[in-house]
């Protein structure tokens, strides 16, 4: 038996079983050649992105098509895409990383993610074989950009309620669509536009392919957005358009599915890109920190800036952890699919939806985290935060979109739950058996056995908590609410807060674990130091999710008994993060950019 067959863990399965850290990937074991790529990555930001975001943000005619066509010249735009149609062919940790540095990229790396991802993913996993061979070179090469239309004036959220329809003429040669598509990225520019529309009187959508000189496609002016400025965002009027029968994209009616599968890839290539995003605004703080004195000194050496920097750092390599964590089990399930026969796209698709719950929950904390470190950016620089002249302008107000692409947080937090409970309803997640003996462990006395003094005990049993706290809520609010839960939007959001930290808890655990295992006590104390802020602090956000929830849903000697449990399961040690912060801080200051 091999050890990928032992140890491979299925989606969601984080909150019933233990994983080991060795069987985790971490970021600093990338090979040699994805340091490379990384570099290359980072080398076209430099060179051709970072010296033109102000030309990229006004928009200017032509400009961010060459960057795609020059990012197309080093394989950028074929990454992921099998070499057989002219890309890279490379796994999809590999295409998460392109996806990281390139994040740093502003309002260019929503035009590459989106190219890339939504533009050319339905056509690689759902097209047929002359569609692949007629699309995805030119799309691998840059030499073709590519759009998705899903939303519409009235469907956003709700994806399948769009009213845009589809008619075959009469000789049965094409489908005559008609309808409006809005907020469509890289619109402006594209040549090709995967289009969404409802066949007749079906209930689902379908999907076409669609070229931009097929008669009776339009477009309206650029938007004008409060962020991603120089990101082409269109509406696209379908009047008549005709498209040939042949560009019908899958099965009829598939086109939902298509929807929600290639949202799921795009949810966790958002996580990555964010902390790019993450990472260079921290350096560019740093920078700033380090420079700028107050008082007769630099304000970098002042308490607290330092926790800030610390605290942005700490989420960012909490973030990391679990988005590549996560990655790396898509992978894996992508290799045993592939061995036990199934073809490679099916495999790619099956492979993330297995793991759609991390998908949100990463999307979710990504971006939040995206958030928290632009916004303190803006805080360290003071005044010159607030100034367009300064760099933190564009880095806190192109990262609030991310809240609200691939599905709003709210959307994904309620997904990430309803997506468990399914799971477990179907039988693939045994959630009641544990939900079951956390139950009864409640009614039992707490065993004090003795103190487990080994590197990390302390911290694993706190995440084993979590799980028990995260069990014992759900589990009670499944029994108690039945089938009125997945009315109760705010019990949903608690219970996915409290998913949300456990994952990234666990994760960053387990990357300094593996991490202490290579490299030893010295060269791992600083993330010793991040995993155990981040966990003390994770217990609290936990205990408060928990405490909202149970006490929307129980009362009297119930209430009492669980929210005694919470307590329980939500217990840390004390902790002096002031001098853990300070210690993180100090290391940051030093090296004068994010450096772990």
């Amino acid at each position: 038996m091999s050890t990928t067959e032992k140890t491979a863990i299925k989606g969601g399965e984080f909150l019933i079983r233990e994983t080991q850290a060795e069987d985790i990937f971490i970021p600093e074991n990338w090979t040699e050649e994805q340091r490379e790529i990384a570099a290359m990555t980072q080398q076209f930001l430099d060179a051709e992105v970072h010296p033109n975001l102000d030309r990229i943000d006004k928009l200017e005619p032509g400009l961010m098509p060459s960057l795609l066509d020059k990012a197309g010249e080093l394989g950028l735009m074929g990454v992921s895409v099998p070499e057989e149609y002219g890309g890279f062919g490379k796994d999809f940790n590999t295409s998460m990383l392109v996806a990281e540095v390139a994040g740093a990229g502003f309002s260019f790396a929503v035009a590459l993610s989106a190219h890339t991802g939504i533009g050319t993913l339905p056509i690689l996993y759902y097209g047929n074989e002359e569609q692949k061979k007629k699309y995805i070179p030119k799309l691998a090469s840059g030499e073709w950009k590519a759009a998705y239309c899903l939303t519409e004036p009235g469907s956003g959220s709700d994806a399948n309620s769009g009213k845009t329809k589809a008619t075959l003429t009469e000789d049965g040669k094409h489908y005559k669509l008609n309808g409006q598509k809005m907020w469509i990225t890289n619109g402006g520019f594209a040549d090709v536009y995967t289009v969404f529309a409802k066949i007749d009187d079906d209930e689902n959508l379908s999907a076409f392919i669609v070229e931009r000189n097929y008669p009776g496609l339009s477009l309206n002016e650029e938007e004008k957005k409060m962020g991603i400025k120089g990101s082409s965002t269109v509406q696209v009027f379908l009047n008549d358009c005709l498209v040939p029968v042949e560009n019908l994209l899958s099965e009829r009616q598939n086109g939902f599915k298509i929807a929600v599968n290639i949202l799921n890839i795009g949810r966790i290539k958002l996580a990555a890109a964010a902390i790019g995003g993450c990472k260079q605004c921290i350096s560019t703080a740093l920078n700033y920190a380090n420079e700028r004195e107050q008082f007769g000194r630099s304000i970098s050496k002042y308490g607290a800036i330092r926790h800030k920097l610390a605290e942005m750092a700490i989420k960012t390599y909490a973030s990391e952890a679990a988005t590549y964590r996560a990655g790396q089990n898509i992978d894996d399930a992508y290799e045993a699919l592939i061995a036990s026969g199934m073809e490679p796209g099916k495999a790619r698709l099956k492979s993330v939806e297995q793991f759609a719950v991390e998908c949100a929950i990463m999307k979710v904390h990504g971006s939040e985290t995206l958030d928290y470190v632009v916004d303190e950016g803006v805080q360290i620089y003071g005044g010159m935060g607030y100034s367009a002249e300064a760099p933190m302008d564009r880095a806190y107000r192109d990262a609030r979109i991310n809240r609200i692409f691939e599905g709003t947080n709210e959307i994904n937090r309620m997904l990430t739950v309803d997506m468990m409970l399914k799971r477990a309803m179907k039988g693939e997640l045994d959630l009641m058996g544990p939900a079951m003996e956390v139950a009864s462990e409640l009614m039992g006395i707490p065993d004090f056995g003795e103190i487990d003094e080994t590197l990390f005990a302390a911290e694993k049993k706190a995440i084993a908590g979590f799980k028990k706290a995260v069990l014992m809520v759900a589990g009670s609010a499944v029994q108690k609410l039945m089938m009125t839960l997945a009315k109760e939007q705010e019990i949903l959001m608690n219970i996915a807060d409290m998913l949300i930290e456990l994952y990234v808890a666990e994760s960053i655990l387990l990357r300094t674990e593996k991490l202490h295992s290579q490299v030893g006590d010295a060269d791992s104390a600083l993330q010793i130091d991040m995993a155990r802020v981040y966990i003390y602090e994770a217990a609290d956000k936990i205990n408060i999710a928990g405490k909202n929830a149970i006490n929307s849903f129980t009362e009297g000697d119930e209430q009492k008994m669980m929210l005694m449990g919470l307590r329980r399961f939500t217990k840390v040690a004390p902790l002096n993060t002031k001098d853990a912060r300070q210690r993180i801080a100090q290391r940051l200051i030093e090296a004068n950019k994010y450096c772990f």
